[in-house]
């Protein structure tokens, strides 16, 4: 099992390079970041640095969108950092969520998710593609190669993810939904004709090490907030308790009231205050080493190709050393 490092690119950008050097002398091997412009820097920059100063770390985005950046400029970006550090960039991107919603836009359609992802993907490997009716590339590109990575929860996503994408990101660490899902996704990898096997899957999650499990869950209680942004999608789209999509995953969204982006992915967010105890649990990997060594287990069983850890919280540096001393040997 692979491990991966996920930031927010809050300031100073120098912190966030230390972070992903500290994972990589750690045993992670892939580094990735939010991508909301407004509400946090813009990481196309920092990869720059992070990539170079690390040797082999993989970089991405954890998620882009079709919207913020057009298809060819996103291509160009991550075909411009893999001809200067040695195709070492993977591209994460969803339909847009608070990249989106923070600038007063609506996310994406699975139909320009789609799309994107070809284009983007053709592009960045110096291929031609169609771009808003007209053909275009990156004449300039040499044995370029950009894997790109969905992340989806409801069923048209996932099917999505297994016929167009290289990998499949999951935001959260529920051993029963991971279950459901990653055969979603697989299922629709061979019925497109593909094979399932080849397609990466990346569960995401906040991890916190340490005996305070009362602690551990405020410090994450916001994961589960963030979650409910995509899960109140589904309900609206598919109805409460609908057949198509798990009550374990939609039913702890029922007294969720709003939410506010400024406070977006953050230890304490107050609009969070509605996500359960158990919904926290299920869906992060809290308390001591053992414990998530035994649930990362449970996960790799599942198919589970790598685990990003969110590191949103006080104990940053703390979680980063603990796996590359207990959790990283015992699973990589």
């Amino acid at each position: 099992m692979d491990f991966g490092l996920v930031l927010q690119t809050d300031p100073p950008a120098s912190a966030v390079v230390g972070l992903m050097r500290r994972a990589e002398r750690n045993g992670f091997r892939h580094g990735w970041t939010f991508d909301s412009a407004v509400l946090w820097q813009e990481p196309f920059v920092i990869y720059s640095r992070i990539l170079e100063h690390t040797t082999g770390l993989i970089v991405g985005s954890m998620v882009t969108n079709p919207s913020t950046r057009t298809w060819e400029v996103t291509a160009s970006t991550f075909a411009t950092l893999n001809e200067m550090y040695g195709n070492r960039t993977v591209c994460g991107i969803g339909r847009g969520d608070s990249a989106m919603r923070v600038a007063g836009r609506k996310p994406n359609t699975l139909a320009t998710l789609g799309e994107a992802i070809g284009v983007i993907r053709d592009l960045a490997e110096g291929r031609e593609a169609d771009v808003d009716g007209r053909p275009v590339r990156l004449s300039w590109v040499e044995d370029g190669k950009l894997p790109v990575w969905m992340a989806a929860y409801g069923p048209k996503a996932l099917a999505l993810a297994g016929q167009q994408a290289d990998g499949f990101i999951l935001q959260l660490a529920d051993p029963y939904l991971t279950a459901s899902m990653v055969a979603a996704v697989r299922t629709a990898a061979s019925d497109a004709g593909r094979d399932p096997d080849a397609v990466k899957i990346c569960v995401a999650a906040p991890a916190y090490i340490g005996d305070d499990l009362a602690h551990a869950r405020e410090q994450c209680r916001w994961f589960g907030g963030m979650v409910g942004n995509h899960v109140a999608d589904l309900v609206a789209r598919y109805g409460e308790h609908s057949a198509q999509v798990p009550d374990a995953l939609t039913s702890y969204i029922e007294q969720r009231e709003g939410y506010d982006y400024s406070h977006h992915g953050r230890a304490g967010n107050p609009d969070a205050a509605f996500v359960p105890d158990e919904i926290v649990d299920r869906f992060c990997l809290l308390g001591p080493a053992d414990a998530h060594i035994e649930k990362l287990r449970e996960l790799r069983a599942l198919g589970v190709d790598q685990f990003a850890v969110y590191a949103m919280h006080d104990a940053r540096e703390a979680v980063i050393d603990a796996y590359g001393e207990r959790i990283i040997p015992a699973l990589g």
